[in-house]
């Protein structure tokens, strides 16, 4: 958690689900390592509809704990979920209001400090029922504002003019979405079940993965807490539910949210269906996941392009004055992914001092990389050493015979790429100079690579000549 909050922007959160056992414990430590003004809220997902007969009580819900890194920042920040359809269940017209769909919100609040006298008040219900705030509690607004919302119908006292009033809030009246409510229910947002079921259909029934999180479950986390353009970290992955999520949320607005998974090769179980179908470990699981689920995802995409997209020209509206506004996007959605392993560094290790070498052995340490090592090794290692994005896209060139890298090269004649780099042996100053004139920002070479120490002293002076900017390394 500590990690967390250093990697995390100013407007950034973090999402941890955890059950019964782990929530008193887990909303301690948040606010031990984020401080207790930055605690966002806990929110109660109903993970499972079916009932469990093993135990005292069947459990079925989880605990969503969200902490900011910023709270003020993340509320500026924070976005409000999509405005519903006419259709959902929670927005009924039961009296026929001309406003159309509406739901209703308690009218009374706690009362407490900073409360007015006037919220104080004793409604009589058109039924001739007379109702007081509950004890402790005062309506939440004064008796003038209170008899406002009764003559432009905005009091709801039930269908028989006798229950408790409640304040109608209309569908129609939130065009930007609504608030965010702290109560998730399966309807909205998924079960693991549901999940389970979704993940086994994309492996081709293969059951992949017993305890998957629902995709809409984290689309709603990252929907409500992240812009188009951020990177989202998931450090326990599992089965990659959170870049199923990310992919499948681009596809939906356009964005250009990436994303970032961890996971240790934790081994299946040889018991089970994703063992047997093939996958060793978790991390295979969820690789293939992210596989299926993007072809999936893209196709879905075509598909409602294809379907969206104007025949040809613009369509215009019925007075011909301007465009009719479709969902239709050039922009593919991105489902590419990198893989990348933790391993030790591609450099040799040295066990001599320099005076414990001989002339007899010196040649025998001239190569200072590990024996196996392959370019790609040698090129991720420089990108972060660098402090490159790992995320940008690498091309290969063949130069003078010689197998060079560029990292971030759009081909264009003014851009330079982030960085060019060459393990190959034989170097000579005609393939410096070719180079040198693609004036990348950065040129990494083996230390063994050239094919004299005339070149290897004259490669400064090339680029300093033909691509001045250009900041070289040595491996």
């Amino acid at each position: 958690l500590k990690l967390a909050r250093n990697l995390l922007s100013e407007k950034g959160s973090v999402w941890i689900s955890c059950d019964d056992h782990e929530i008193d414990n887990l909303i301690k430590i948040g606010q031990e390592v984020f401080g207790g003004a930055n605690f966002v809220g806990s929110f109660i997902w109903e993970k499972r509809t079916t009932r469990e007969n093993r135990r005292v009580f069947s459990v079925n819900h989880d605990f969503i704990v969200c902490f900011a890194k910023d709270h003020a920042a993340f509320e500026t920040s924070r976005n409000l979920l999509p405005r519903p359809d006419t259709h959902d269940q929670r927005f009924t017209n039961p009296d026929k209001d001309p406003r159309g769909v509406w739901q209703s919100v308690s009218l009374n609040a706690q009362a407490g400090p900073g409360r007015r006298k006037e919220q104080f008040y004793t409604i009589t219900t058109p039924s001739g029922r007379t109702i007081d705030p509950p004890p402790g509690r005062c309506w939440i607004v004064v008796r003038k504002r209170f008899d406002e919302l009764v003559a432009d119908g905005r009091i709801w006292f039930g269908e028989d003019g006798n229950n408790v009033p409640r304040v109608k809030t209309f569908l129609s009246e939130s065009p930007d979405g609504i608030t965010p409510h702290t109560l998730w229910n399966s309807g909205e947002v998924g079960t693991t079940d549901s999940a389970k079921r979704a993940l086994t259909a994309l492996f081709g029934n293969v059951v992949a993965f017993d305890t998957p999180k629902s995709v809409d479950l984290i689309a709603r986390m990252l929907h409500i807490s992240t812009g188009k353009d951020d990177i989202i970290l998931d450090f326990f992955s599992g089965s990659a539910t959170t870049a199923h999520a990310v992919m499948q949320l681009n596809a939906e607005d356009g964005g250009k949210r990436r994303h970032i998974m961890v996971q240790i090769p934790e081994p299946c179980d040889e018991k089970s269906e994703a063992f047997k179908a093939g996958y060793g470990t978790i991390a295979e699981i969820g690789k293939e996941r992210i596989r299926r689920a993007g072809k999936k995802i893209l196709s879905e995409w075509q598909a409602k392009q294809a379907k969206e997209k104007p025949a040809q020209g613009d369509l215009l509206h019925p007075n011909n004055s301007e465009p009719i506004t479709n969902n239709f996007s050039a922009t593919a959605p991105d489902i590419g992914f990198r893989v990348l392993k933790v391993d030790s560094s591609n450099m040799a290790d040295v066990y001599y001092q320099p005076d414990e070498l001989t002339q007899d052995t010196l040649a025998l340490h001239v190569d200072n990389l590990k024996p196996g090592r392959k370019p790609e090794d040698l090129l991720f290692q420089v990108l972060l050493d660098w402090g490159v994005d790992l995320a940008l896209p690498v091309t290969e060139e063949k130069i003078a015979g010689r197998r060079v890298f560029f990292v971030d090269d759009s081909g264009e004649p003014a851009a330079h790429p982030a960085l060019a780099a060459c393990f190959d042996t034989g170097l000579d100053e005609d393939f410096v100079k070719t180079l040198a004139k693609r004036a990348p920002l950065r040129a990494v070479f083996r230390d063994a690579g050239y094919a004299s120490d005339a070149v290897k002293i004259n490669i400064e002076q090339i680029f300093k000549a033909l691509s001045p900017h250009t900041e070289l390394k040595t491996l």
